[in-house]
């Protein structure tokens, strides 16, 4: 079921086990070769595509466009929220539909920088509402390792505008991207950061043109068996959550 399609009186009756699925990306820059909205366009898609295999079971939300991004704000066209505004919005949502009943919550998301924030939020949530169930995931890791098996280029997993979102869009939105302008881009540190340290920067001071992989490799075929498998991710999550679970010793 698509939330925006139906009328109040069809979300009145509707079953309350339902999976409430929210996708959250991004508009932000994407190099010179893809839209500013990849990560919702992609993320949104995924979740198109999973709620037509399960429409009795979950319940889709619009996508949620803007998200944490200042580290990509170097480049004209980037919108950003700060952290509080960002999980401010997705709390408000999903208190919404908790206020009318519905209890089971599944964020994917399509942008880096929500990661942290999403599961700030849902925890803050689960601690506010406990007979609530909420989960998070990226739909890039849901894809189990169908992206090391299919992506042709040195990197083997999703960074930013690289082989793997090309693909993606060359698949499902191939007149959005700009063929002509694909690059690879990434800067490498000197001396390399020791392992395990994260350290923050913006993408201005880690990429010449915004994008960090291999988007020169990227393949309609590749983008579809990514999609496919994020699908595939989406629906098992979907039916985790709709199904019920209980724990056990192992």
């Amino acid at each position: 079921m698509v939330l925006g399609n139906l009328t109040w009186r069809e979300v009145r009756d509707a079953d309350r086990e339902l999976v409430c699925v929210i996708p959250t990306g991004s508009i932000e820059q994407h190099g010179p070769h893809l839209p500013l909205l990849t990560d919702t366009l992609l993320a949104t898609k995924v979740c198109e595509l999973a709620e037509e295999r399960r429409q009795n079971s979950c319940l889709l939300y619009p996508g949620i466009w803007l998200g944490c991004s200042s580290h990509h704000m170097a480049m004209p066209g980037t919108c950003t929220a700060s952290a509080g505004t960002y999980i401010a919005v997705l709390t408000e949502v999903i208190e919404s539909s908790l206020s009318h009943g519905f209890r089971k919550f599944l964020v994917i998301n399509g942008h880096g920088g929500n990661t942290e924030p999403n599961g700030i939020a849902l925890r803050e949530l689960k601690a506010a509402y406990n007979e609530g169930f909420f989960a998070h995931a990226g739909y890039f890791s849901l894809l189990g390792d169908v992206a090391a098996g299919v992506l042709r280029g040195p990197l083997k997993s999703i960074r930013h505008a690289c082989e793997a979102e090309a693909s993606m869009m060359l698949h499902l939105f191939p007149d959005l991207v700009r063929v002509g302008l694909l690059r690879d881009d990434g800067l490498e540190s000197d001396p390399p950061a020791p392992a395990g340290l994260t350290v923050i920067h913006h993408f201005d001071e880690v990429t010449e043109e915004g994008s960090w992989g291999y988007a020169t490799h990227a393949d309609k075929e590749t983008g579809r068996r990514l999609i496919e498998a994020a699908v595939a991710g989406v629906v098992g999550a979907i039916d985790y959550l709709g199904n019920g679970y209980v724990f056990r010793k192992s």
